[in-house]
């Protein structure tokens, strides 16, 4: 079995945030939820901007463009302010364990939107693979003889996880655009938002270590993962990006295991056999058919493959991988595909 390397990267993206789940537990005694919550966005977002600047420009990636700034400005307001606040306003009426049930619809709505409403590509073995990676994080979350009673609360937290299965789908918009500096953008603006907010209602900030602790948190677990994300949309699609972002909570309680002396208890055996079983399922997919590229233009980072056999001027910038605007002509062919920037076909 060939691990392909978008899948990597997405699974190391869900393996990123799942390790920021108990380091920040951590800190949860030394900060009110919410405040901790903007410092975490903070984080990713200073530390993304910071990266970007000592990058400079010699990396070849699309910056956002003025077309793109109305994708950004609902992925902000959706995944950075919207989710946020009602996962808040939820997580004050609900006990714990109804919660983290809930929270695992965020996995299923950004499966259900993407394929849905934005008419991506979602055959038997990837809905049996999302399922299965959905029932190892239900199995880690679920309580028995606790009940699920949707009252105001449950239903802000499920407000929560459409919220950010539309900022999941969203985000694809600009995913051809540079990672790091969509993802900064995304920490910086909800970051600042949602520290704002806790500070109007009270909060009072902590000692330097713990802002600084937050920070290096946010920047791995929300800003680097966020980052590898943006890239895995951009080669495998909303679905299966977020499917396999959905292991995160066996990832995050496995490293607990590990660096707290958390038991090793059958549920999360179990739970880690079903994630397996389904991201199994998803890396031997086959997608091969006769497809059409309309003609497009666009801009993003590439090398010269099958799909890109266009002509160069004298701008255009020198070496592989570059990134230009550059136009593709009619094409029907046939092989191995995703719903990448170049697949978003009808079936």
């Amino acid at each position: 079995m060939r691990l392909h390397s978008p899948v990597a990267v997405a699974l190391a993206s869900a393996a990123l945030f799942g390790a920021s789940t108990p380091f920040a537990k951590l800190l949860l005694g030394t900060m009110e939820l919410w405040l901790l919550a903007g410092l975490l966005y903070l984080g990713a977002g200073v530390g993304l901007a910071g990266f970007r600047m000592m990058r400079g420009k010699a990396y070849a990636e699309t910056p956002l463009r003025r077309r793109d700034l109305p994708w950004m400005a609902l992925v902000v307001l959706f995944g950075g302010v919207l989710g946020p606040l009602l996962l808040m306003a939820g997580l004050a009426r609900t006990a714990a364990a109804p919660a983290a049930l809930l929270l695992n619809l965020e996995g299923l709505a950004t499966l259900a939107i993407a394929w849905l409403v934005f008419g991506e590509n979602v055959d038997r073995r990837i809905l049996a693979g999302a399922a299965a990676i959905l029932g190892g994080a239900v199995l880690l979350s679920w309580t028995p003889g606790q009940g699920l009673a949707l009252g105001w609360g449950g239903l802000a937290i499920v407000g929560a996880c459409v919220a950010w299965a539309i900022d999941n789908n969203l985000t694809r918009k600009v995913s051809a655009s540079d990672p790091i500096e969509v993802a900064a953008v995304k920490g910086l603006v909800a970051g600042s938002v949602n520290v704002a907010i806790a500070l109007a209602q009270g909060a009072t900030l902590p000692p330097p270590g713990a802002i600084a602790a937050a920070g290096l948190v946010g920047f791995a677990g929300y800003g680097v993962s966020l980052a590898l994300f943006i890239v895995a949309l951009r080669h495998l699609g909303t679905a299966r990006t977020g499917a396999y972002f959905a292991t995160a909570p066996f990832l995050g309680a496995a490293l607990a295991v590990a660096l707290f002396a958390e038991p090793l208890s059958p549920t999360l055996i179990a739970a880690g056999l079903l994630m397996a079983a389904g991201v199994y399922l998803h890396v031997i997919e086959r997608h091969e058919h006769e497809h059409v590229h309309e003609p497009l233009e666009h801009e993003h980072r590439h090398v010269h493959d099958r799909h890109h056999r266009h002509d160069h001027g004298p701008e255009t910038p020198p070496g592989e991988p570059h990134t230009h605007v550059h136009r593709h002509a009619r094409m029907i062919h046939r092989h191995p595909h995703y719903p990448d920037l170049h697949h978003r076909h009808p079936h």
